[in-house]
């Protein structure tokens, strides 16, 4: 609480002037309490995001998940005490306890923002350019449910995406992706704010990045308003309301800033980036904004009255929304049912019966078979919504007869990513960010690399986001090393909150999508193959349902206890069948496991994973044309892995398949040497 003395000293000052440099003072004890930080963003674009926040963002802190609020995305994740500041200013569930806490154990104010820790945190951000393509898929998402369910007078989707990035974040190749992508699509209703201090934490951004932003963004479709004083508020106000206005263009509004304003030694210069201001620096920046040197996270009333206003404005609009949601209810009941589940996450009743099935024998790539189910989900969950990066015919991905989401339409089901990995995985995540729809996106199994930082910060936020990685190993053939993944299943397994799954063949992969669909708190990767697969007749095979728990027994030995177990996932699965065939002939019985998800294998209870995987039985051999790295949990010290551990090359699968040991033969003979030694 602010003291008589300290509310003496503000006497006189403009409510919104005084709101300004209590973000930034916020910021400064935020980041000198922790003693780490980036004080310098926070006092450069306090203006903007004040301007911003108090004058044109729709939000009700005692709502914070409201479905038409607009939404507000850091870029610029760094410059998280701004946010924070915003978030306890508004009213949010975030006390000045909280702020004193910053980035200390357990508390909600992490050094960079989390999404489902923080109320009002709209996505994470810190890997800089990630919150702009983050943005461009909220914005997607905003536009689409419009298109989808408002009606003439009822406009129950209506809201903008604002944020702010920086200079490192026009840096990375990410925004360059996701900018373009934006400007072709034509999304008007997303507003960006450009904190140009020109400076990164090496010095001066003319050490390495000297382009003409305006000039680039202008290229990609954008409307850019210029802003050369950043502490000019009713330029700021202007600009944003002319940005609201471009409904054909999203917008970049550049503001010429100082980071670190207010420090006497440090504005302007790297030293006020990524360090505290030091006690004595802070002292003197503080009173030089009018504050009292000796405060420590000083909130005078007059701020608190001002957004105390903002917060009642915002509940009021929510109020009027939920009016007008009613209304449509009673319109539209279909349309408001399927909203609800939209926003819920619930399946639509009996999209089950809609799974396709495949007859045994049939020889299908799960690729394909992955397609089939896509198109038949589509017609039952009209809000699944998705695509690949350029590789639509490749991946099976793309939902026939119902449109491309474009410009000039925005009911299309079919996003159009371009050759853009990245930014795909970006988008995607903005789409789980914004809620109501069911993501997916696809490209070549290798190109995960292209997208994994995305990939990551779907696991770390815990975001239902589908991936369908087709080309899934060496049998893609003659397209060569750089086409054909290997270490990429381990390192999606080492990723933490990522369900992997690779079936092995078409029926596997309609439980596979069954599994992705149902699972909300975190990404699954649909891992499948690019050639055929022949589907398994299951007469006296487990069934494919046992995917569901991760790993099952696919086929017993004919006694009661087996003497070797082969464990394989996807297409190595059928070596593994054939190999238990040879060993038959041999008087050698093996069980066949398959192992198509770890992550869903390790979420059973130890009764099951013993009865699939006893631990009396030490001769295992695990089939997978993959790196081997971590195969040694399922395998054992005594255990052989037939893997992968160099790069591939281009030849025929068949060919590649014999030279690199991926055969029955190979198999057998590795089974019949643990169980003979």
């Amino acid at each position: 609480m602010a003291s008589r003395r300290d509310e003496s000293l503000f006497e006189g000052r403009d409510p919104g002037a005084l709101a300004i440099d209590t973000l930034r003072t916020l910021a400064i004890d935020g980041v000198e309490r922790a003693k780490s930080g980036h004080p310098g963003m926070p006092l450069g674009a306090a203006p903007m995001a004040h301007v911003l926040w108090s004058r044109h963002m729709r939000f009700d802190p005692t709502d914070p998940k409201w479905p038409d609020r607009d939404r507000f995305v850091l870029s610029a994740g760094h410059g998280s005490m701004l946010l924070y500041g915003l978030l306890h200013l508004a009213g949010f569930d975030l006390d000045i306890e909280e702020l004193e806490a910053f980035r200390q154990w357990g508390s909600r104010t992490p050094g960079h923002p989390e999404y489902g820790l923080t109320p009002g945190v709209e996505a994470t951000t810190g890997p800089l350019g990630a919150g702009l393509s983050n943005s461009v898929g909220m914005a997607i998402a905003e536009a689409f449910l419009a298109a989808t369910f408002n009606r003439p007078g009822f406009r129950v989707v209506d809201h903008y995406t604002f944020g702010i990035l920086g200079d490192g974040c026009l840096m990375e190749g990410i925004s360059a992706e996701s900018a373009s992508l934006a400007g072709h699509l034509g999304l008007g209703k997303l507003i960006y704010l450009y904190d140009d201090n020109r400076i990164t934490i090496e010095g001066s951004t003319d050490l390495a990045f000297t382009e003409d932003s305006t000039l680039r963004f202008q290229a990609h479709g954008w409307q850019v308003l210029e802003i050369e004083d950043g502490n000019d508020v009713e330029a700021l106000d202007e600009a944003i309301s002319v940005a609201r206005a471009e409904t054909a263009k999203p917008s970049l509004i550049k503001v010429r800033t100082t980071i670190g304003y207010g420090s006497p030694n440090k504005a302007g210069t790297a030293g006020s980036h990524g360090a505290p201001l030091g006690e004595e620096e802070a002292r003197m920046t503080k009173e030089a904004l009018g504050w009292p040197g000796d405060s420590s996270f000083l909130v005078p009333e007059r701020v608190r009255r001002l957004y105390g206003e903002v917060a009642a404005k915002g509940a009021a609009a929510r109020a009027e929304w939920v009016e007008l949601f009613g209304r449509y209810e009673e319109a539209h009941p279909d349309l408001a049912r399927q909203w609800r589940e939209a926003l819920s996450g619930s399946l639509p009743d009996g999209w089950q019966d809609r799974l396709a099935s495949f007859a045994a024998g049939e020889k299908v790539a799960t690729r394909a078979a992955s397609g089939r189910i896509l198109k038949a989900l589509a017609s039952v969950i009209p809000t699944l919504v998705g695509g690949s990066a350029d590789l639509a015919p490749s991946t099976n991905t793309y939902l026939s007869d119902l449109g491309d989401f474009q410009a000039t339409a925005r009911d299309g089901r079919n996003l159009r990513f371009g050759v853009r990995e990245h930014a795909m995985g970006g988008i995607l995540n903005g789409l789980a960010y914004h809620g109501g729809l069911y993501p997916f996106g696809g490209t070549f199994f290798a190109f995960l690399d292209y997208m994994r930082p995305a990939v990551r910060l779907a696991a770390l936020s815990h975001l239902p986001v589908i991936y369908v990685f087709t080309h899934d190993s060496i049998a893609l053939g003659e397209d060569g090393p750089t086409h054909q993944p290997i270490e990429h299943l381990a390192s999606l397994r080492a990723m933490p909150g990522v369900t992997v799954i690779r079936p092995c063949d078409a029926n596997e992969t309609v439980i596979a999508w069954q599994a992705a669909l149902e699972r909300r708190d975190g990404p699954t990767a649909l891992v499948l193959t690019r050639q055929g697969l022949p589907v398994l007749d299951r007469r006296g095979l487990g069934p494919a349902e046992g995917l569901l728990r991760g790993g099952y027994i696919l086929r017993e030995a004919p006694v009661d206890c087996p003497q070797a177990i082969i464990i394989a996932t996807g297409s190595e699965v059928h070596l593994a069948l054939e190999a238990s065939e040879l060993l038959s002939k041999q008087c050698l019985e093996a069980r066949v496991v398959a192992l198509p998800s770890w992550e869903l294998f390790e979420a059973q209870e130890p009764a099951y994973r013993e009865a699939v995987l006893p631990k009396a039985v030490r001769a295992r051999v695990a089939v997978e044309a993959g790196s081997s790295l971590g195969w040694e949990r399922y395998v054992g010290e005594e255990g052989v892995v037939i893997g992968l551990d160099r790069f591939g090359a281009s030849a025929p699968a068949g060919v590649l398949a014999e030279e690199l040991g991926f055969t029955p033969e190979n198999v057998a003979a590795s089974v019949t040497g643990l169980v003979k030694a």
